[in-house]
């Protein structure tokens, strides 16, 4: 039969052990960077709306940014982590705050 099975009458392949493997997408740090304008309940409100981090969770990530000068929002695919950071960036904006987010291959 080589490469087929017979199976309930009908041909099947048999697939190949290495293409079906899966490669997992490469993962992507977020990060919020500390400046000297941004409040500290803006960040939590970013890290709240964006990010999706409960009150105690966030609140942590914010003392990280102010007092380490930066702090890990979350680590996500490519798409993920690039939307996340132009929606900070975009509340940023509008709310008149400096807030830098960046991201970085795992």
């Amino acid at each position: 039969m080589g490469n087929e099975d017979i199976v309930n009458g009908h041909e099947s392949e048999i697939i190949d052990k290495e293409r079906q493997k899966v490669e997992e997408p490469p993962l992507f740090k977020v990060f919020l960077h500390n400046d000297d304008y941004t409040t500290m309940d803006f960040v939590v409100m970013v890290l709240e709306a964006v990010f999706n981090k409960d009150a105690v969770a966030a609140t942590e990530i914010m003392l990280n940014v102010h007092k380490k000068g930066v702090g890990l929002a979350g680590v996500y695919t490519r798409d993920v982590a690039e939307t996340k950071v132009a929606v900070v960036h975009d509340m940023s904006r509008k709310n008149e705050h400096p807030l830098r987010c960046t991201m970085e291959r795992v």
